[in-house]
Parts: structure tokens; C-alpha cells; sequence
């Protein structure tokens, strides 16, 4: 099955260094982000969807930090910013699990990445309320509160634990309520357990830190997907969107795990067929 490697960093940018810059500038920011846990909503983005505060005011900060130290242009999720398929770009999302953190739930954090074409090229998982940060670039390895960790080790899918994206029964979209609860029913009969976080920089980290076996997010977000992607591989795991195609910036979705569980997971979801066909009708659900 199918798993992207990562970018590659144009000659006169060094990895280190810039997770060096990176770190520091979430270290600086960790202590507001820890202030603001339980902020209420501040702005509606959509539906059963906002922004708090400290999501602005944390992105100005970090974003005005990254592209003085770094001189590297930043794409943010609140304020947006150059094209992510071209070129080098910072991806920032200040609060990832922002309903976790507006509730005060301690499943939340800070995600960086870096992406080159499109490509995740390295990431930073800041998770001040679990006490753990993770940062890692393709090629060179995950560091977890300081202490280089292993390469993810092959897994089965039988013996695993997987983190599972949000859904809806009646959610449509493209991939509808009734396709991500017949998934959920597969999985829960072929693995070891399942956990549903509400945020998806924490699932992607800690399949990176081996501490899950994979995860599955159904959305299509840089700003949630991107760092964690970079971490995962960097960890030596593998990634794919849900139908098994090379991930970027713009797949529709992403599946993460430790190699031989991510083939398993591709092909399990495969048999599923078309997510479409599990469109429930419209009068079902009014």
C-alpha cells in the first residue's frame, strides 16, 4: 500500500536548527496556551465548530515569532497564508482539540510543521496538558520531551490500538456518518482497542511516540494533519489517506501507523467500497 515520503528541505535550510527556532518559540508560548484552558468561544466557524481567544492570539504570536527567526513565510489556520503547495511554509495550528480545551478536557495542543511542495518535511507537537512535545523531521528521527525514541516497530493490526476521527451518523460530506460507523464496527472487531480523543495533532503524535499503533482522521486540514504526518514518518511509520494514496496538503483525509498495521488498516478500509454509497437518506435523519 501506499505511504509518502516526506519533502525535502531546500539545501540552505537546516532541520535542526529550525526545530531548535520552533521549539523555543512554543516553549515561550506554552504558558499562555496553559492560562486559557476553558476560554469559551469567541468566533463560530462553521457548524459545531469556533475559535476561541487565545486560537488568535496565539497564532499572531508564534506565526510573528516564526517568520522573524526563520525568515520562512506561515500559513496559519485562523489567518490563512501563501499557497501550501508550493514552496517552504510554516503550518500553524494554535489550539488543536479546541472543544476539548474550551471544555477544560487536557486533550489539547500546539502544532507546528514545516512543508516543502506540499510535502511534510518536520513537525512539532506541543502538548503542555499531557506534559509531553514531540518534534521530529523525515530522515532524523522523533524526540519526545528531549530523549530521542525508537523506530516504530511492525505491528499487526490484531494487536493494536487505534485512535478513531469524529463522526456523526448524519453527517454527509465525503465521507458520511454511515461510512465512518460501519469503520468504526470493522475496526472494533479486528483490533485490540479503539479511542476516540477529539483531537487530532494528540492522535498523530502518539502513534508517532508508539504509544497508539495508528490513527484514523477523516479531515482534510493541514493545520491538523501536517505536523503530525511529518512526526509519524520521522518515526519510521507510514501514511496514506484513507484510500491509500501518497499524502500531502491537499489529501482529503489521513491514515497513520506503524508499519504492517497501516497495510492493514488500507485494506480493510478498502473493502468497505465507496464511502459514498453510505450517504444515509435525508429523511432518516430530520
Amino acid at each position: 500500500m501506499s505511504s509518502v515520503l516526506g519533502g525535502t528541505l531546500p539545501l540552505d535550510l537546516d532541520p535542526q536548527q529550525l526545530l531548535a527556532d520552533a521549539a523555543a518559540i512554543l516553549d515561550q508560548a506554552t504558558e499562555r496556551f496553559m492560562s486559557g484552558v476553558g476560554a469559551p468561544s469567541a468566533v463560530t466557524k462553521g457548524h459545531n465548530d469556533f475559535a476561541t481567544e487565545f486560537d488568535f492570539e496565539l497564532e499572531r504570536t508564534i506565526s510573528a515569532e516564526l517568520a522573524q527567526r526563520t525568515q520562512i513565510a506561515v500559513h496559519g489556520e485562523e489567518f490563512g497564508g501563501p499557497d501550501l503547495t508550493e514552496g517552504t511554509v510554516w503550518v500553524v495550528d494554535p489550539i488543536d482539540g479546541t472543544y476539548n480545551y474550551s471544555a477544560g478536557l487536557p486533550i489539547a495542543g500546539m502544532l507546528l510543521a514545516l512543508v516543502h511542495d506540499g510535502r511534510p518535511v518536520l513537525g512539532l507537537t506541543w502538548l503542555p496538558l499531557s506534559g509531553l512535545n514531540y518534534q521530529g523531521f523525515v530522515g532524523g528521527g522523533l524526540v519526545c520531551n528531549g530523549k530521542p525514541m525508537p523506530q516504530l516497530a511492525p505491528r499487526k493490526l490484531s494487536e493494536a490500538m487505534l485512535a478513531f476521527g469524529a463522526f456523526n451518523i448524519a453527517s454527509r460530506g465525503r465521507y458520511p456518518g454511515a461510512y465512518r460507523v460501519e469503520m468504526l464496527g470493522e475496526l472494533s472487531r479486528r483490533t485490540s482497542r479503539l479511542r476516540l480523543f477529539g483531537s487530532t495533532g494528540f492522535d498523530l503524535a502518539l502513534t508517532a511516540g508508539g504509544q497508539l499503533d495508528g490513527s484514523v482522521t477523516f479531515g482534510h486540514h493541514a493545520w491538523d494533519n501536517a505536523g503530525g504526518a511529518a512526526l509519524v514518518l520521522a518515526a519510521g511509520g507510514q501514511i496514506s489517506d484513507i484510500e491509500g494514496r501518497p499524502w500531502s496538503v491537499t489529501s482529503p483525509s489521513i491514515v497513520a501507523a506503524s508499519p504492517g498495521v497501516h497495510d492493514e488498516l488500507i485494506e480493510l478500509i478498502g473493502r468497505l467500497g465507496d464511502p459514498g454509497a453510505f450517504e444515509p437518506p435525508k429523511e432518516k435523519y430530520t
